[in-house]
């Protein structure tokens, strides 16, 4: 199938554009979970919580975007597994599932697979629907994030969401932003949009 093929095709995301092959799909597979892994670095702790802002949720919304919710929900399950395996890319070179941030990386399984879905029908094609669909992928994070964290830290609900949450609201808004800059712009390049 050409790329033109591929991207006429309803329910296309960018990934799409690829020639097709089980070799491909794997690569993307992994290269979602490494690009994942690498954003995590990105880390700047927050004062009072023990969640640091990170390029990871960006990374992992990106790539179930990209790569729709099949290999986006498979990449960030190959970053988890192996993140909980010991490969120390979750963030500040951290592995395992004992961190109290570790409903956050649960939770981006699922927003990958949400915001792929969401792509497939086209929310990916222009900044409006685009910065939507990356604030459902963060609601889904946090979501998970924040219940895991309250337990795991032994917090009340309202003291979870001022570390777990708050704080990040802003950081939040700018990675929809680039999201629905970029995402649409890369379709534009496409020619496909």
């Amino acid at each position: 199938m050409s790329t033109a093929t591929a991207a006429a095709r309803p329910g296309a995301v960018l990934a799409d554009l690829l020639p097709s092959s089980r070799v491909r799909d794997a690569a993307l597979v992994v290269g979602g979970a490494a690009l994942t892994g690498l954003a995590a670095q990105l880390s700047v702790p927050v004062p009072g919580s023990p969640v640091p802002v990170t390029g990871q949720t960006f990374a992992a919304l990106l790539v179930g975007t990209t790569l729709g919710a099949r290999r986006g929900f498979l990449s960030l399950a190959l970053y988890a597994v192996a993140g909980v395996a010991g490969v120390p890319w979750f963030a500040n070179g951290d592995s395992g599932a004992g961190m109290v941030s570790f409903g956050y990386i649960l939770g981006m399984l699922l927003a990958s697979a949400l915001v792929g879905a969401l792509a497939r029908r086209g929310a990916d094609r222009s900044p409006l629907r685009m910065a939507g669909t990356m604030i459902l992928g963060e609601a889904v994070i946090y979501a998970v994030g924040v219940p895991y964290l309250a337990l795991a830290a032994h917090m009340s609900a309202s003291e979870a969401i001022a570390a777990g949450l708050t704080p990040f609201l802003i950081g939040d808004a700018l990675k929809a932003a680039l999201a629905m800059g970029a995402l649409p712009t890369a379709w534009k390049f496409a020619g496909k949009s």
